[in-house]
């Protein structure tokens, strides 16, 4: 899990939901880079994910390059340039062989009950908690689920989210072995 990075600086560790807090008007600059930020009107979004997530995560969910994220954030912010490493550019990874819809031992579509306010995030843990060692759980949503993938991670999951469509992101966790972190990859 990244360090805390303090809200007065723009950094790829700094979350999004401290960053919205100190300067509102960086929501403006998010949408104007991409159509994927209007997510955050969603209420439930923007009280869990956007609280969560570090721009390293929001850079690979949204498609924006990291370093132009950082750069047009930065520049709304009026602090000054800081220089991004290329490689963070949030490239998605190689779909796994595992990650594929006839994989899926269980699978839940939490699009109505996040559009209704409500939180999924226990009954998923509990879900997948329940998987035996290699099977795979598929949750759909309508924005990549980054704190609940970290946190499946941390119990011993694989992840890999691919986005099919605006507000249509598939999300497959497949249980390694518990207690264990695994790896995690977004498209």
């Amino acid at each position: 899990m990244p360090e805390r990075v303090a809200a007065s600086d723009i950094t790829p560790d700094s979350r999004l939901g401290d960053l919205l807090e100190r300067w509102p008007g960086l929501e403006r600059a998010l949408l104007e880079l991409s159509p994927h930020f209007k997510a955050l009107k969603n209420p439930v979004l923007r009280r869990t994910v956007a609280r969560i997530a570090t721009l390293r995560q929001v850079s690979t969910v949204s498609g924006v390059p990291l370093g132009r994220l950082i750069e047009r954030l930065r520049a709304a912010a009026g602090l000054p340039p800081l220089e991004v490493a290329d490689g963070s550019d949030g490239a998605p990874a190689d779909r796994p062989a595992w990650a594929v819809p006839s994989a899926v031992a269980r699978s839940h579509d939490a699009r109505a009950a996040i559009e209704a306010g409500e939180h999924s995030m226990p009954r998923v843990m509990a879900e997948l908690a329940a998987l035996s060692t290699g099977q795979v759980y598929e949750l759909v949503t309508p924005f990549v689920p980054a704190p609940l993938v970290e946190l499946a991670r941390g119990k011993g999951c694989s992840c890999f989210s691919v986005v099919e469509a605006e507000g249509l992101v598939r999300t497959y966790f497949r249980k390694d072995r518990a207690g264990e972190g695994g790896s995690s990859d977004e498209r």
